[in-house]
């Protein structure tokens, strides 16, 4: 419940409310729009530094822009709670990334006002750059905004789009939010005085009258525009500061840095440069956590803190001295024993050090730690060329981000048989992120690829086991994919043994129904268990089948010899994982008996607790024994 009062914000139902305020106003409904999120955030937890630090800049834009018809499409989405809260979703607020209400990210179906899906970062300016074509084909003056993050900005598709800005007639503005780059900030009279001049109306109409005066007399020509104006770009660059010559390059008009925590200047700037012809990028230099002091001193910290006291700054704290680790956790401190053994064990991620603790790896052994930005075909591609000369890469990548590197790990790592390890964290199905951060299709899109080891523990020791076959037991490549979140074993730290490759393994005997899990769903099956133990009824046979691929064969022609009914048990999608793999060795076989599977359904997954998911999936224990009763009830 909400006890603070916003009187500038609750006016706002939407921009054009926003818009009907005086210019004066807009920095207190900037200091309520931090509060706001601050209270709300401190108790329904989702992505505070980021959104507090573009709270300026959504201002902004809603204020000189006509939004929905002018559209903004949002980079990855945690810089656009302020977005959300202007566009009619304040009192919904409270329902952030919770099960049927808003999600964390932008999502068209929720509102006109989120143009385009924004949970995987790179995709802004690319999807900006094709609405802005199809205005000008349908010949509407419509203004398209891409807001791009600086590590964004690393994902090769965002240079994919870039380098195609120019090639076709459009109106894209590009604002690059920096919030952490290596880059010195010009600040002083002389800075304000260069963006100033090239915001200006006077000088952009000279330079435009210039032009048709060069083309009237034919100096210039749709053929040589492009050189000309990059003569012009690198003539300026000599006066301005450097970080304009690398989109003066690539011929796009380039304005800034600019202060993007003042929205009074924000405006100023997006009213002189919003109707120029062309591509053009605004480069504003932000502080993530603005507003609150805490998240400012300690920005990677405060990204997404969970519940905290706001007057305090102290975050709840959700361990407790016993509790297993985190499977993350348990990767990075596995991999650095590994890396104690062996020199040329090296650890590679796509900016996400801390979220996968190769942090860990980092502080002992930085000259074989490597954080590639997000950029993840790169990290495969870099792995295997590590891997190409005598290094045993760990590459770490968020399961829905490694999707992004699919054609790499099939061209680069698989065809040439290199020995990657490739391990694949917040696999499964992740909770309050949602449809787009669901690790659900891995296990299905990664069957199919020659060459590649596939397997997934379903707890702590035997992931420290697989990273250990996966270096010592084999070469080539090798996929391990684990779930987000605490494991089952708060003795985690067992001895590390080789596993046999290709082997699954018998956890329960049972009778008439056998279950066969892969990965950390075996605790649900094991809970089911339990339960069908405590109603007295006779529990089926558990098997762990650990490896995808290479498949536990043997295993499985044993249990269709003993078992009148299998049912299969996945945290992935129910097409082309463990359930399909099954299926099709049993049609092959002539099985008779009846085969149920249970998996994550043909559809994407919306936000909510992972409990919440599980159960509407159907894989969590209840539906698992429900399944079980089912299937008997016919035999």
């Amino acid at each position: 419940m909400l006890t603070s009062s916003y009187p500038l914000l609750d006016s706002i139902g939407s921009p054009k409310d926003l818009r009907s305020l005086s210019q004066e106003k807009l920095p207190e409904v900037c200091k309520e729009l931090r509060n706001f999120q601050l209270e709300v955030l401190s108790q329904h937890p989702g992505h505070l530094g980021s959104s507090l630090g573009a709270v300026d800049l959504a201002v902004a834009l809603h204020y000189v822009f006509k939004t929905p018809y002018d559209r903004i499409v949002w980079d990855v989405g945690h810089q656009a709670y302020a977005h959300k809260i202007l566009t009619g979703r304040k009192e919904a607020f409270e329902t952030l990334r919770q099960w049927g209400g808003i999600a964390g990210f932008p999502l068209p179906e929720e509102s006109e006002y989120d143009t385009f899906p924004a949970g995987h970062a790179s995709n802004s300016i690319s999807a900006a750059l094709g609405m802005s074509v199809a205005a000008e084909l349908r010949k509407e003056k419509r203004n398209i905004v891409a807001v791009i993050g600086d590590g964004s900005m690393t994902g090769g598709l965002a240079f994919e789009g870039l380098n195609n800005a120019s090639s076709y007639p459009n109106n894209l503005l590009v604002i690059l939010n920096d919030n952490n780059m290596s880059i010195d900030a010009n600040v002083g009279g002389l800075n304000k005085y260069l963006v100033d001049l090239n915001t200006s109306r006077t000088y952009n109409t000279v330079r435009y009258d210039v032009y048709q005066g060069l083309k009237h007399i034919k100096l210039i020509n749709d053929g040589n525009k492009r050189n000309i104006l990059r003569l012009n770009n690198s003539i300026k660059s000599l006066f301005s500061n450097n970080q304009s010559s690398f989109f003066d390059g690539l011929s796009i008009r380039y304005f800034g840095p600019i202060d993007g925590n003042d929205v009074l200047r924000l405006v100023e700037v997006l009213r002189k440069i919003k109707d120029l012809r062309g591509p053009k990028i605004l480069h504003i230099r932000t502080i993530k956590g603005k507003g609150y002091a805490a998240a400012e001193k300690e920005p990677t910290l405060w990204h997404a803190p969970g519940k905290f006291n706001v007057q305090t700054a102290e975050r709840s704290e959700s361990s407790a001295q016993g509790e297993p680790p985190k499977f993350q956790d348990v990767f990075g401190q596995t991999l650095v024993e590994l890396a104690a053994m062996d020199e040329r064990i090296a650890g590679i991620t796509p900016a996400m050090p801390t979220g996968c603790s190769m942090t860990q790896m980092m502080r002992e052994y930085p000259d074989r730690s490597f954080d590639v930005g997000i950029a993840e075909g790169h990290a495969v591609t870099f792995s295997a060329g590590l891997a190409r000369e005598g290094i045993i890469p760990f590459c770490n990548i968020y399961s829905s981000f490694a999707q992004r590197a699919y054609d790499q790990l099939i061209h680069d790592v698989c065809l040439p048989h290199y020995h990657v390890v490739l391990c694949l964290d917040r696999a499964g199905l992740v909770g309050e992120d949602g449809a787009t951060h669901q690790g659900a299709f891995d296990l299905s899109y990664l069957s199919c690829i020659p060459n590649l080891t596939i397997a997934a523990p379903r707890n702590e020791h035997l992931l420290r086991n697989l990273m250990y076959t996966a270096y010592k037991g084999q070469e080539g490549p090798f996929a391990i994919r684990y779930p987000r979140g605490k494991g089952s074993c708060p003795d985690w730290k067992n001895e590390l043994q080789l596993l046999p490759i290709g082997k699954g393994e018998l956890l329960q005997e049972g009778s008439e129904v056998a279950i066969l899990s892969i990965g950390s769903i075996a605790v649900e099956v094991q809970k089911a268990l339990a339960i069908l133990k405590e109603r007295g009824i006779s529990i089926p046979a558990h098997y762990d089948m650990i490896f995808l691929k290479p498949f536990d064969r043997d295993l499985l022609q044993d249990i269709a010899q003993r078992y009148s009914a299998v049912v299969t048990v996945e945290d992935g999608a129910i097409h082309g994982g463990l359930g399909s793999t099954v299926l099709e060795y049993l049609a092959e076989v002539g099985y008779k008996g009846s085969v149920k599977r249970l998996g994550i359904p043909d559809q994407f997954i919306p936000h909510g607790t992972p409990k919440e998911q599980y159960a509407y999936s159907g894989i969590d224990a209840q539906s698992i024994v429900e399944s079980v009763l089912s299937i008997r009830k016919n035999l």
